[in-house]
């Protein structure tokens, strides 16, 4: 069940990269900070749920490789 958690919040993590990633591209002229804080809001959320399943400083690398990887 814990594998399974997992990969759904990495999936979840990459949506949100990927949502983030588009805001910032397609809207950056009219992007809020609230729109970008919310983004942000989401993204360690789905972090601190996953540093509940493993250790804590490999959701972290997870998230961070992830974001830079989509983001840039």
């Amino acid at each position: 069940m814990a594998q399974s958690e997992v990969a759904r919040l990495r999936r979840q993590i990459e949506a949100e990269c990927e949502d983030f990633k588009r805001m910032m591209t397609a809207y950056a002229a009219v992007a809020s900070h609230d729109s970008i804080n919310r983004r942000y809001q989401r993204l360690t959320a789905s972090m601190s749920q996953l540093e509940a399943l493993i250790d804590p400083r490999e959701a972290q690398r997870i998230v961070c490789e992830t974001y830079i990887q989509i983001v840039g």
